[in-house]
C-alpha cells in the first residue's frame, strides 16, 4: 500500500499522502468524482485524493461531496472538514471532524521562482533573503512558501484572496519537518496561524487545522 506519509494529528484530525502507483480501476472500485476530468493523469490524481478520505475515516460520506463556486469540495452538513491536494504522482488529504483544515503538496520545482513576486510580499522576499539563497535551496524555500499559502487559501475556503497581501509567513529556519507561523488577514478578519510542514529535496507538504 503506497502510503508516503501519514499522521494522526489529534483525536479528531488525520492526514495522509498517497504515492500513486495504481491503475484508475483500483480507485474507481471505491470512489467516484463528480466533475468531468478528461486528462487521464489528472483524473487519477483526483481519484487518489478522494480515495484518501474514506481511507482516513471509513464512515466519510464521499458520495455527498459538493463543489462550491470557489471549486472547494465540501459536505453540506459539515460532518467532516477536509482538504485535498495533488501533484505529480502524489495526492494528499486532511480530514477533521471538529476543525477547519487545509493541505497542500507540491513537487520542488524551479518554476515557482518565476512567480515569486505574485505570492510573496516584498517584506517576505526580504525577510527570507530569497535572492541570497543557493539555487536549490531557493527553489525549496519558495516551493514551501507557495505550499504554505495554498494550504491557508484552502483553509479559508472562500476564494478572493491576494496571496501577497492577505497572507504573510514569518521567517524560520527550515528543517526536514517543522512549524511555520503565519498571519492571515481578509477585510475585518484576522488570524494567527500555525502551519506544519514536511520538506525534502523532492516534495513540500504543508497543513493546518485551526478554527
Amino acid at each position: 500500500m503506497p502510503i508516503y506519509y501519514q499522521q494522526n494529528i489529534n483525536d479528531f484530525t488525520q492526514l495522509a499522502v498517497w504515492k500513486i502507483e495504481e491503475a484508475e480501476s483500483f480507485f474507481t472500485q471505491k470512489v467516484t468524482i463528480q466533475q468531468q476530468v478528461t486528462h487521464p493523469h489528472k483524473r487519477l490524481q483526483h481519484l487518489a485524493g478522494r480515495f484518501l478520505l474514506p481511507y482516513l475515516y471509513p464512515n466519510f460520506p464521499s458520495d455527498l461531496i459538493q463543489i462550491a463556486d470557489t471549486r472547494k469540495p465540501y459536505l453540506t452538513n459539515e460532518a467532516y472538514h477536509f482538504s485535498i491536494s495533488h501533484c505529480g504522482d502524489y495526492a494528499a488529504a486532511i480530514v477533521s471532524s471538529t476543525q477547519r483544515v487545509g493541505v497542500d503538496v507540491e513537487l520542488i520545482t524551479h518554476r515557482v521562482n518565476k512567480i515569486r513576486h505574485k505570492f510573496l510580499h516584498p517584506s517576505e522576499l526580504s525577510n527570507w533573503d530569497i535572492e541570497a539563497l543557493e539555487e536549490q535551496e531557493k527553489f525549496r524555500t519558495l516551493t514551501l512558501l507557495w505550499s504554505a499559502k495554498e494550504a491557508m487559501f484552502k483553509w479559508w475556503g472562500r476564494g478572493d484572496i491576494d496571496f501577497s497581501e492577505c497572507m504573510r509567513v514569518e521567517k524560520s529556519t527550515l528543517l526536514p519537518s517543522g512549524i511555520l507561523n503565519a498571519r492571515f488577514q481578509k477585510d475585518n478578519f484576522t488570524a494567527s496561524l500555525e502551519l506544519h510542514y514536511q520538506l525534502s529535496n523532492e516534495l513540500s507538504l504543508v497543513w493546518l487545522n485551526n478554527d
